[in-house]
């Protein structure tokens, strides 16, 4: 077998591995947007009806006019985009820290962020329930901000340290030899050349945010914080599952995550790929 060949057969190998992997995990989006197209007399059958016999709209038509999801996605919306400010301005500045200064206690600073994200969430939402009642932020947009933060600034850290400890740090010193302070180099010399990271890690925030459902379902009791995914939850009845509605509920959900990731694809992928690997 020639080199030539042997290259072909791997390269089929893995177009075959990735059309495998992209199909499981598209198919229950696929699903999904094929179930909030029937009517429910072909959702609920005893034979599977995999494409609509009749296609339809209603589904998306009541869950937009005949319920409140357009302010659960508002509020989702207004939730995130707090969320990924807070981290956008403490993250930036804590993880430049952390690759730039050399400080006692800093090895154990970055390992208690990991601390940080191995707990369960479940395990801290009763004390979190507990302060956010006495600091009056419970049922809030902020109250609510201020915990998707706790878990996602961890995150936000590592990431952006890996792309700070990529550039050199000649950079800015000649910057700050130049007459510019330890602030104004980093915002006019290191941020500009990790701008690809940042978008990265700012789009992992958010989307973290935009489906988080555990924080959201105990910390707010209101149509005016409540986030879509427990919209969601909460339109299951006892006694009837409208799965037409949920899945068009579903739809339209993520459809701002993928307009998303269209409008960010270039730079999430130079981000991602560019030097992020050290520690």
């Amino acid at each position: 077998m020639t080199t030539r060949t042997r290259r072909w057969i791997n390269n089929a190998l893995l177009y075959l591995a990735a059309t495998a992997i992209g199909g499981f995990a598209g198919f229950p989006i696929l699903w999904t947007f094929l179930t909030s197209l029937k009517v429910e007399s072909d959702i609920i059958t005893s034979t599977m009806i995999y494409i609509p016999r009749r296609i339809t709209f209603e589904n998306y038509v009541a869950i937009w006019e005949r319920s409140n999801f357009p302010t659960l996605l508002a509020n989702s919306a207004v939730t995130t985009a707090i969320t990924v400010a807070i981290c956008l301005v403490t993250g930036t500045l804590g993880a430049y820290a952390l690759s730039r200064c050399r400080f006692p206690g800093r090895r154990e600073i970055m390992m208690s962020y990991l601390v940080v994200r191995m707990f369960p969430a479940v395990m801290i939402i009763i004390p979190l329930f507990i302060l956010m009642r006495e600091v009056g932020l419970l049922d809030s947009s902020l109250g609510l901000a201020l915990a998707y933060t706790a878990f996602l600034l961890p995150v936000f850290v590592w990431m952006m340290k890996g792309f700070f400890d990529g550039v050199p740090p000649d950079l800015e010193d000649a910057a700050r030899i130049d007459g510019a302070s330890r602030v104004g180099a980093m915002v006019r010399v290191v941020l500009p050349l990790v701008v690809s990271g940042l978008v990265a890690t700012a789009v992992f925030v958010a989307i973290g945010a935009w489906n988080e459902f555990l924080f959201a379902l105990m910390l707010t009791t209101s149509t005016g914080s409540r986030t879509w995914p427990v919209g969601l939850q909460l339109m299951v009845g006892e006694f009837q599952l409208p799965w037409g509605t949920l899945s068009a509920g579903g739809i339209i959900s993520i459809a701002p995550v993928v307009v998303l990731f269209a409008l960010m694809q270039r730079a999430m992928v130079r981000g991602l790929t560019a030097g992020a690997v050290k520690g």
